[in-house]
């Protein structure tokens, strides 16, 4: 169960972009157990929960891999009850791989979702890019140079880096990925992981600075 220290919620208070890892490294069923746990986070009950003491969130999510390989899985959706998350959930399950054979261009991938943020539907308190991966920048520029070409004033970017075996990876995030007051790394222990990571990730990102704590 999670607290939250103060109950003030805000018409949109959040516009939540989400940014899931399709490269090569990522196989059929590590890319399976991504999309389900994002779709399972999303409609998980304290979840839900999270999202209607807030007054409800705007959504969106792609995969991405290399320098142009980014696929729409869900485009902007208001999530309010648990209708909506479930809506959003299903979506998310029937969303198609868009790529298998491409590196890691997590740079472009950060461009695309500052693009992507640019066309939230409605002005939200925060805006919060959640980009998740198993690696480090390995093809195009990287995310020091995305934050430069791309506006990214006022937009927190998070990671959730599946960790195992490598720990290079959430070192990297930590250092050159995430951005913005707040800004945090989840760490999934394996793709087996990914659900809890991301429920406990999504709760940190609505309840913002309000958040307590979860179990």
């Amino acid at each position: 169960m999670f607290t939250l220290t103060s109950a003030s919620a805000k018409a949109c208070s959040l516009a939540l972009v989400l940014a899931m890892d399709g490269s090569a490294s990522v196989d059929p069923r590590e890319h399976s157990l991504q999309l389900n746990g994002l779709a399972d986070a999303l409609s998980d009950p304290d979840v839900v929960q999270a999202i209607e003491t807030v007054g409800g969130i705007w959504v969106t999510s792609f995969e991405w891999s290399g320098r142009f390989q980014q696929l729409m899985q869900l485009n902007w959706q208001h999530l309010t009850d648990t209708a909506s998350a479930e809506a959003a959930a299903q979506t998310l399950r029937q969303s198609p791989r868009g790529f298998t054979e491409f590196p890691t261009a997590i740079g472009y991938a950060l461009g695309y979702a500052a693009v992507q943020m640019r066309h939230a539907p409605a002005p939200c308190a925060r805006r919060v890019i959640d980009v998740a991966g198993d690696g480090i920048n390995n093809d195009g520029f990287g995310p020091e140079s995305a934050y430069k070409a791309f506006d990214f004033e006022g937009i927190t970017v998070n990671g959730l880096v599946i960790a195992a075996p490598d720990t290079v990876p959430a070192l990297y995030y930590q250092r050159f990925v995430i951005r913005g007051p707040g800004a945090f790394v989840e760490i999934a222990a394996d793709y087996e992981d990914y659900a809890r990571a991301m429920k406990r990730k999504l709760l940190r990102e609505i309840f913002g600075s309000g958040y307590a704590a979860v179990e």
